[in-house]
């Protein structure tokens, strides 16, 4: 659906009050949520249009960084700082984000350019987590830090308890890297084996040395997540081989 950012029909009104309903809130200022779900890509096909919502994503991560690290200090007092940082880097990953806005249903309400609406853009991951964080600063501008933080810890609580109870989605490029420091003293090296299909629509195929080994090559929509998938591959890999040391990296003490 398209609707220009300064353009509030009774449609869109109506349309943004039902996203708003499950979450259980409400905006004074309906432009600045429609702003917070308008895609840069809608206001470059279209200079003459009213602003996007980058400058409201980049106060919706800072809000959205404080609550969570916060509330993660306030819960966890056994925890070190290092075991914080990396609970913290899981739940406010694009990853994390995204599949929660697309939990929410934020995707049916982005304002998006047609070439990328035509790319597959309301499914794309960083534009997803990047408009939640746009709604977390428009809410917070609305109606202030103690609801947007209510709002925040609403949709994080289930991720947090994700990543205690270790069901959470690894990031395997990270440990991969921990493991290779920590026991080798060297790093994974990554490299592009192949891409496949149209430019819209690109398979990128990943392959991931580690000491004189080999894995992949591995298939992801963009470098970074066949570069995770790779990583994977070889962290499985060596756990199965016998790296006792990489094993008890999975382990939610050494998160």
């Amino acid at each position: 659906m398209f609707f220009a950012p300064d353009d509030l029909s009774k449609e869109r009104k109506t349309a943004l009050a039902a996203f708003l309903r499950p979450l259980g809130i409400r905006f004074r200022d309906t432009a600045l949520l429609n702003r917070a779900l308008t895609h840069r890509s809608y206001t470059n096909e279209d200079p003459g249009k009213n602003g996007n919502n980058e400058r409201l994503e980049f106060l919706g991560d800072a809000v959205l960084g404080m609550v969570a690290a916060s509330d993660l200090y306030r819960s966890f007092d056994e925890k070190a700082e290092g075991d914080l940082a990396r609970i913290k880097s899981f739940v406010v990953s694009e990853d994390t984000l995204s599949g929660i806005a697309a939990t929410i249903g934020l995707d049916r309400y982005l304002v998006i350019g047609k070439g990328e609406e035509r790319s597959g853009g309301r499914a794309k991951k960083a534009i997803l987590a990047d408009a939640l964080e746009a709604l977390f600063g428009a809410y917070y501008l609305d109606s202030g830090f103690e609801k947007a933080g209510t709002l925040i810890r609403s949709l994080l609580a289930p991720e947090i308890e994700k990543v205690i109870s270790d069901r959470h989605k690894r990031d395997y490029k990270t440990m991969l890297q921990e493991y290779t420091q920590k026991f080798h003293k060297s790093y994974p090296r990554y490299t592009l084996s192949k891409k496949t299909g149209p430019d819209h629509d690109r398979t990128f195929w990943m392959q991931c040395s580690v000491l004189d080994a080999s894995y992949g090559p591995c298939s992801g929509k963009n470098k970074k997540e066949s570069e995770q998938e790779a990583a994977r591959a070889a962290f499985e890999a060596i756990v199965a081989s016998g790296g006792m040391e990489a094993e008890r990296l999975l382990s939610v003490k050494h998160l």
